[in-house]
This record gives structure tokens, C-alpha cells and sequence, in this order.
């Protein structure tokens, strides 16, 4: 039996619905997903939302959203079910109250009936000392009879943990070994506010415990609080889940990725134009190394290569331009179909959504880093910028000058008028044959042309890609404009 039980692996994401999916939560999702899918394991969806206050409305919609959005399933949850219902923390209210009351006739909690202008004078008083606050017990020692009284009047009043003053808590996490702290160190959490409801520290143990969870992956600011979650565990007698802490993600070496400093969540790269592959397989490989080269993953390829044996001790760096790189390599892969359906928003946007695909795909598909970019690359496709300088029609490489670009367009405009279908090959042969005749190399007369119709010396695309996706009538009025700013 107690092989059996070890052999199943059971994990959980457990966000609060408190605003967006940051990078950081989504890790921890990601990792506890693929290190149960990685064992055969369960993956369990539990929604903590026992901080009313901090609660956002539609971000529990979020959570599922962008989960289902990247391909993470869970096998029990909110919506899902499961043997271990109810997955939502402030449907199971009514849990944590005789849990709580349990460790109050253990002697591991106690009834703390101070109130929040005393506790905050005793922090003050503290601090004046110089010394860090930590709760005095002050209520342990109540006797019952001045409990009952105080219940009696209707007093509030918080149920803390009782923590021994001497001694030493350890646990060992997977990742960083045995850790040992002096109890005398620890505080007496509260473990049910003054409305009824479980702390997050005391919740997060009950149903840890209730849920058959094995292995509990959280982010390394939970590694001071382990030691007084297993002194929970040992008060109730239960079996102590084996931990998996995971460094911090930084912003740099100082600062930490922080959605509350503006640094962007999940849903902002996706509103870029990420692709979500290139963002799981990002996110993925920060704090984990599969022990190869390999940096190209499919989220199946992760479930099988994720082991806690890549994961590091060091905290991970975010690297905006290592996600762009990573998201441009995952972009020049799409076919023409998909690189159009994700381009389409941004097409229209641009305003160009009318122009031909298969152009835009040719000029864009290989520049493009992130969709976003779209409306700036192509700006000079919606509006020809009359101010640009006459000087742009020289260019030493392609060997035009304002001289050699007049000849150019009034050679090129009556051809291109005359040309009987506006069609790229007949737009290109046209040109090719132009300058074979005339002594030419293809820059020298491509240059202007290009020049003309764009006002950009740099764009995506040449000379024929713009014509076709301006059309005749266009074209031939930049050209035109062109030749009259040469004149």
C-alpha cells in the first residue's frame, strides 16, 4: 500500500484569482504539470481564494483560460471534478474549522483574541527596541473560563499555530537538501482570520493533505514557512508531502520579475503576438535544463525530458531578446495558412488586411520577430511619407544617384502603364528586361523604383513585392510623386 501510494505522483496548481497570469505562476504551473505528467502522476487545478480582498473578478476564467490555452489539462479541478471535490477553497469553508479546533485541544493552536490596534503598537514597540515582531503568545496562556467569556460577548478573535519556543524544525526539499531552523525563530501564524475563513498557510495544509498531495512545487518565498507547515503535519500525525522549491525568476541580478513593477504576464506576450509554443518553451527551460543542447521543446517533449534533476539552485534570468530570438525561430516555421491566421489581426490593424497574402507572407514571414511588429514594418504600405528626403535616391551600392533615379521612372512609369496585367512575373520580367536593355544592374533600376513607391530606404519586401501589393493605381501615383520630386 505505502509503495503503491508513492508510486502515484499527485500535483497541484493552486493560484489565486488575484489578477493576471504572471511568468513566475505560470511556471509553477508548468513544472507541476510536467513533473506529474513526467512520473504518470495526477495533475490537480485548485483555486485558492481565501484572500477575498485581493480577489479579482474573471481572473479564475484567466487561469483556465491561459492553461488551456498552452495545452496543460488537469485531471481533477473546479470544472473537471474529481474524488477530492470541492477544488475551489472557499467552497470548502467548512473544512478548516474543526481542523483548527483539533490542533486547539491538541495544544498545537490556541484562540488569540488581541485586537489590530494592539498588535499594532506591540510592532511598534518592537521596532523601536530594534527588534524584529513576533507574536508574544499573549493569549496561550487564557484560561478557559476567560475564553468562554470573551466568546460569550461575541469578541473576535484568530486561531494561532503554537509553535515550540525551543528545539529545531527540519525538512529536506528535493532540490536543496535538509534545512534546519530553530524554532525559537518561528512565529505563531494565524491559521483562521477573524471571519472564519483559513489563512493560506493553513488551508494549503489541509488540503494538501486531504487531495493525497506527494509532491508540493512552489516558488523558494515559501521555504521559511515549510518548517510550521510540517509542524502542522506532525500535530495532525500525517504523512509530510516531499517538496520542490523553485528559484525566483529575475527581471536582472536585483531585481525579481514582478507583475506590480510592469513587467509582462502571459496574456501581454500573447497580445504582442507571441506565439504561446515559443512562450511555454521559454518559460520552461527557465530554472530547468534538460542536460543536453537541446532548446527547441513541444510541450510532449517536455512531459517526457522534465526530471527535477535539471532544475537549479540559482535563480533564472528573464531575457526579453532570448524569448524574441527563440519566438522568431518558431515563426519562420509556419506555413503561409498559419503565419496569415496569426498575422490577420495585425494586418488589419495595419489596414493592409486587403492586400495579398501570399506577398505579405513573402516579405514578412522571415523578418518578422513578433506580430506586433506588423503595423510599423508596413506603415509606408497605408501612407507614402511625401516629406522623404530626395537624398534617399542615392545609394553608392546600387550605384543611382538623383540623376541616374530620374531616367530610371521616366523609363520604368510608361512601361508599367502599359503593361497589360498587374501581375508579379509580368511586373518582374518587365523590369529584369529593362535593365538588361539599357546597360543596367538590377539595383540601379530597382533602387529607385523601390524608393518611389515606398519612401523608405529600408523596407520589408522590394520593389515588385510592393508594387503588387499597392496595386497599379498606387504604385504609378507614388511613382509619379517620385519623379516630380527628381524633376
Amino acid at each position: 500500500m505505502e509503495e503503491n501510494k508513492k508510486m502515484t505522483v499527485r500535483t497541484r496548481f493552486a493560484p489565486s484569482p488575484t489578477g493576471y497570469m504572471h511568468i513566475g505562476n505560470l511556471r509553477s504551473g508548468l513544472y507541476a504539470y510536467l513533473f506529474a505528467r513526467a512520473n504518470g502522476g495526477k495533475f490537480l487545478l485548485r483555486i485558492e481564494d481565501t484572500d477575498q480582498e485581493r480577489y479579482v473578478e474573471g481572473a479564475v476564467e484567466l487561469i483556465y483560460r491561459t492553461l488551456k490555452d498552452i495545452g496543460i489539462n488537469w485531471d481533477e479541478g473546479p470544472d473537471v471534478g474529481g474524488d477530492f471535490g470541492p477544488y475551489v477553497q472557499s467552497e470548502r469553508k467548512n473544512l478548516y474549522m474543526p481542523y483548527a479546533e483539533q490542533l486547539i485541544k491538541s495544544g498545537h493552536a490556541y484562540r488569540c483574541f488581541c485586537t489590530k490596534e494592539e498588535l499594532e503598537q506591540r510592532r511598534a514597540e518592537a521596532q523601536a527596541r530594534g527588534e524584529t515582531f513576533k507574536y508574544d503568545k499573549h493569549c496561550l496562556h487564557m484560561s478557559e473560563e476567560e475564553i468562554q467569556r470573551r466568546l460569550a460577548e461575541g469578541q473576535s478573535y484568530v486561531i494561532r499555530q503554537n509553535v515550540p519556543t525551543e528545539g529545531e524544525t527540519s525538512f529536506t526539499d528535493e532540490i536543496f537538501g535538509t534545512i534546519t531552523v530553530n524554532n525559537s525563530e518561528l512565529d505563531d501564524n494565524v491559521l483562521i482570520k477573524a471571519d472564519g475563513m483559513p489563512t493560506y498557510n493553513f488551508a494549503n495544509v489541509i488540503d494538501d493533505h486531504l487531495m493525497n498531495i506527494t509532491h508540493v512545487m512552489r516558488g523558494m518565498e515559501y521555504l521559511s514557512s515549510t518548517p510550521k507547515y510540517n509542524l502542522l503535519y506532525e500535530a495532525f500525525g500525517w504523512e509530510i508531502p516531499k517538496y520542490i522549491h523553485m528559484t525566483p525568476i529575475m527581471k536582472d541580478a536585483q531585481h525579481k520579475l514582478s507583475k506590480r513593477n510592469g513587467d509582462a504576464s502571459y496574456e501581454d506576450f500573447i497580445n504582442k503576438g507571441y506565439l504561446k509554443e515559443a512562450i511555454v518553451n521559454y518559460v520552461a527551460l527557465l530554472g530547468w535544463n534538460p542536460g543536453d543542447e537541446r532548446e527547441r521543446f513541444t510541450l510532449k517533449e517536455l512531459e517526457e525530458a522534465f526530471s527535477v534533476k535539471g532544475m537549479s539552485k540559482s535563480p533564472a534570468i528573464f531575457d526579453n531578446e532570448k524569448l524574441t530570438w527563440l519566438n522568431a525561430q518558431y515563426i519562420r516555421e509556419l506555413s503561409e495558412e498559419e503565419f496569415t491566421k496569426h498575422a490577420m489581426k495585425w494586418y488589419e490593424m495595419a489596414g493592409i488586411s486587403h492586400m495579398n497574402t501570399s506577398v505579405l507572407f513573402k516579405i514578412l514571414g522571415q523578418r518578422v520577430e513578433y506580430f506586433a511588429q506588423i503595423p510599423d514594418m508596413v506603415d509606408f504600405l497605408v501612407k507614402l511619407d511625401e516629406e522623404y528626403p530626395v537624398e534617399f535616391f542615392t545609394n553608392k551600392k546600387s550605384k543611382t544617384n538623383s540623376e541616374v533615379s530620374k531616367s530610371v521612372l521616366e523609363m520604368v512609369i510608361p512601361a508599367l502603364k502599359a503593361l497589360d496585367e498587374w501581375e508579379e512575373t509580368k511586373i518582374h520580367d518587365l523590369l529584369m528586361n529593362m535593365a538588361a536593355e539599357n546597360g543596367l544592374k538590377n539595383g540601379t533600376l530597382l533602387w529607385p523604383v523601390r524608393i518611389a513607391m515606398a519612401g523608405k530606404q529600408v523596407t520589408p519586401g522590394g520593389a515588385i513585392e510592393i508594387a503588387i501589393l499597392l496595386g497599379r493605381d498606387e504604385s504609378l501615383r507614388r511613382l509619379e510623386y517620385g519623379l516630380k520630386k527628381l524633376s
